[in-house]
């Protein structure tokens, strides 16, 4: 069962790749700094994932204007992500959740991903959008099961607004 409006966010560690290297990302840490708008997404270099996250890195002036760090998960490695990122002039944090350890904690886990066209993979994240604030509460919480759709990003502006 996914998280809802007024659970505490379960803390993670997550790879991001960077110009550096790998790093470690804590959700904790930036929550400290700042709120979170967390974009679970199913897979790298496909249409719909491309579509919002090129959105979403057009708008990153609008997130930090509302004092929000945009950070986005799958379940795909941290070196993909990066070419993903460079491809297509993506500048959100992306960080993998290979495992998808996070994913499961989130609630937002496929148990079989696309079984209709026979692609049976586990764990894939439902693609997703939660608000979380300084002291790590889930704000917002939208989990899409067709991942063809978008969340509502006017509703998750709305959200970190109000805090």
């Amino acid at each position: 069962m996914a998280l809802t409006v007024g659970d505490k966010a379960p803390d993670f560690t997550l790879v991001t790749k960077t110009a550096d290297g790998p790093q470690l990302v804590k959700l904790s840490e930036k929550t400290a700094a700042s709120n979170v708008v967390l974009l679970f997404f199913p897979m790298a270099f496909t249409g719909v994932c491309t579509t919002e996250f090129c959105d979403v890195t057009s708008g990153l002036a609008d997130y930090a204007a509302l004092d929000a760090t945009v950070l986005g998960i799958s379940g795909d490695n941290p070196f993909a992500q990066a070419a993903w990122a460079e491809k297509e002039g993506i500048r959100v944090t992306l960080l993998a959740d290979y495992e998808h350890e996070v994913a499961k904690a989130y609630g937002v886990a496929y148990e079989q991903f696309a079984p209709a066209v026979n692609l049976i993979m586990g764990g894939v994240p439902k693609r997703s959008a939660f608000v979380i604030d300084k002291q790590g509460i889930v704000r917002y919480a939208e989990v899409k099961e067709s991942p063809k759709d978008l969340p509502d990003f006017e509703a998750v502006k709305a959200a970190l607004r109000a805090l």
